[in-house]
């Protein structure tokens, strides 16, 4: 079953809302492991049928709560130059996404996320981040790389290494991962400029 990836109005939302609501209260309370479909429907206020019409199981239901928690709550911080903007992000992008709670959202996200849509919201969060940065950075006169350069040379690395090798992931690793990618930058563009 689909699930309807833009954020619903009407009772639709209110539906949505009080379901993600219960989902965190309960794992609060409980544990995840306790989570029901009919625990969850029932501190919802709503019947199981409709969070199976919805979500299809808890899995998906899980995984819908997790991107939303996932979602940055405010803008990156304006530090006054790019590299300082990129690194205090990247630092903080880290100590979210690397923490137990963040790793349990990460994993609930792509489980239930069979089609990849849950991954790209993830990715477009992250994008919308970075986008703002390098915005203003471009407000301030700067040279700057695309989003695509910063998420690959900074968030995959980042995201490969939280998931999978953990050990050793501090902020000066995210910071060199920042100076990298900029100077990966510096050095495409003298390279273009010489080319032409």
């Amino acid at each position: 079953m689909s699930r309807q990836m833009v954020r619903p109005g009407g009772r639709s939302a209110r539906v949505q809302a009080s379901v993600h609501t219960a989902v965190r209260e309960l794992e609060s309370e409980l544990g995840r492991d306790a989570l029901t479909v009919p625990l969850v429907a029932q501190r919802a206020g709503v019947t199981p049928s409709t969070i199976y019409r919805r979500w299809s199981d808890l899995q998906a239901l899980l995984s819908d709560v997790a991107v939303e928690r996932l979602r940055p709550d405010t803008a990156p911080e304006d530090h006054g130059s790019l590299s300082a903007d990129l690194m205090t992000w990247a630092e903080q992008f880290l100590d979210e996404m690397s923490s137990p709670s963040g790793r349990a959202y990460v994993r609930d996200a792509l489980l239930g996320d069979p089609d990849g849509s849950n991954a790209g919201q993830c990715s477009a969060y992250a994008a919308e981040q970075i986008d703002l940065v390098l915005a203003r950075a471009t407000d301030r006169g700067e040279s700057t790389p695309d989003v695509e350069s910063v998420v690959d040379h900074v968030v995959a690395p980042l995201m490969y290494r939280i998931l999978f090798r953990p050990e050793g992931l501090d902020a000066a690793y995210a910071h060199r991962l920042v100076e990298e990618a900029l100077t990966a930058d510096t050095g495409s563009r003298r390279r273009k400029v010489s080319a032409d």
